[in-house]
């Protein structure tokens, strides 16, 4: 679409909104500035480059589509041209199984920010701020499939070690982007079928992470969050660090709880949970995600559930206090595309919220007038903002419908087909 089609429409969809009450050129400018955070392990299919070499740990990627990172400097050309087509305000999330050990024997117990520094340099370069997260999978150490939770001391003390580092690593990469560092902790432990003691695998668990946590840090550099999960591949019947067991540990010990959009049971959904959780949080970490019948990380769409999502975070003006990041990895099609469509989602979905008429609908709700409250939600559907999004896309330089996808189309020709 040209720039004068935009334009036009444009000017159409900014009467639009301004009839309802909304200003779209501060809409755009509020969307533009919310973080989001891009996990780099859609690349090259959470696989890492410490030496492991396959996924284990309740953690599966599924498709053979060519064009897979192979090394670091691949993956870093990758996240740049993605980055060419995502507007707004981005960090990169960080796995700890992506360290570049350039022959150094060191095993995850033992990772420095040294281990990090092309990331960070990267960083930089990009303008974008850094997430991190420990592995607690795909590793040898794993004991069956427990990590902080195992019966085996010298199992624990590994992986206690490893989640240390990465808080401290954390540290570092806050400090030298000058941005918060979320440090999200999520363990796959658990057993695959019913188990006679429950309690004390989580008794291990907390007691672990006590451990970790218990040195002092900035914790505004640094902030660190419980992530949950109802059941992983391998792990059906008992997870350890389960909805209440992560919530309530966050709860007592001042931490993130990171809500994962997959890691519920198919009829739940964590934008019902947000501000619920919120009440006994802080902050929360948000790992926005697509899952069909069970965590199976598809790419997000702009679906009812993304929206409601984003309408949860601006409608209650929870900006501050909610991290957002992506998690999905799919391997079925072009890797690239993955991180474009599903981050451009994200901002499409943020920018719908802040032109939302929210004012006169929450008016209608005090006044109790829910049938017009009804009747102006279902107005807001049609609204323009698909124009309102032609021309942010344009203004900030990432393409309009075609132009990114040809440009992803290119990439894809030039560089991912000859791997």
């Amino acid at each position: 679409m040209n720039e004068a089609k935009i334009l036009k429409g444009y000017e159409y969809a900014k009467e639009a909104y301004a009839a309802v009450g909304v200003d779209a050129d501060a809409a755009m400018a509020r969307a533009d500035a919310v973080p989001v955070s891009m996990h780099c392990w859609q690349g090259d299919d959470v696989i890492g480059f410490d030496g492991v070499g396959e996924l284990t740990g309740g953690i599966a990627t599924t498709g053979n589509y060519p064009g897979r990172a192979r090394t670091p400097e691949e993956l870093r050309a990758d996240i740049a041209q993605a980055l060419k087509f995502i507007p707004g305000s981005v960090k990169l999330n960080m796995h700890a199984c992506y360290a570049e050990k350039n022959g150094e024997n060191v095993d995850r117990d033992g990772y420095t920010i040294k281990h990090f520094e092309n990331w960070v340099a990267f960083a930089k370069e990009h303008g974008l701020g850094l997430d991190f997260n420990p592995t607690f999978f795909s590793h040898p150490k794993m004991d069956g499939d427990f990590s902080l939770a195992s019966p085996k001391e010298a199992t624990r003390r590994f992986w206690i070690e490893h989640g240390k580092r990465c808080r401290e690593i954390g540290y570092e990469m806050g400090k030298a982007t000058g941005q918060p560092c979320v440090v999200n902790y999520w363990m796959p432990d658990g057993f695959k079928d019913t188990c006679a003691d429950t309690l004390a695998p989580r008794i291990r668990m907390a007691e672990s992470l006590d451990e970790i946590f218990a040195p002092e840090v900035d914790e505004s550099v640094v902030p660190c969050a419980i992530e949950s999960k109802l059941f992983g591949v391998g792990v059906e019947s008992y997870t350890v660090a389960s909805h209440e067991f992560s919530y309530g540990y966050a709860v007592k010990n001042n931490k993130l709880y990171c809500l994962d959009a997959g890691h519920f049971h198919p009829t739940e959904v964590i934008s019902a949970k947000l501000s619920a959780c919120l009440m006994n949080l802080d902050k929360v970490l948000l790992h926005v995600s697509r899952g069909i019948r069970w965590d199976s990380d598809h790419v997000i769409t702009l679906d009812d559930e993304l929206r409601r999502i984003m309408d949860e975070v601006v409608f209650n003006g929870l900006e501050d206090r909610v991290y957002i990041g992506l998690d999905y990895f799919d391997a079925s099609i072009n890797r690239v595309a993955c991180w474009a469509i599903g981050m451009r989602n994200a901002r499409k979905a943020l920018l719908d919220a802040y032109l939302c008429p929210v004012d006169a609908i929450r008016k209608a709700e005090a006044d109790e007038d829910y049938t017009l409250r009804l009747a102006l939600q279902e107005e807001r559907r049609t609204l323009p903002m698909g124009a309102v999004w032609d021309y942010y896309c344009m203004t900030r330089g990432v393409g309009n419908g075609s132009e990114w996808i040809d440009g992803m189309k290119q990439y894809e020709k030039k560089i991912l087909a000859l791997r």
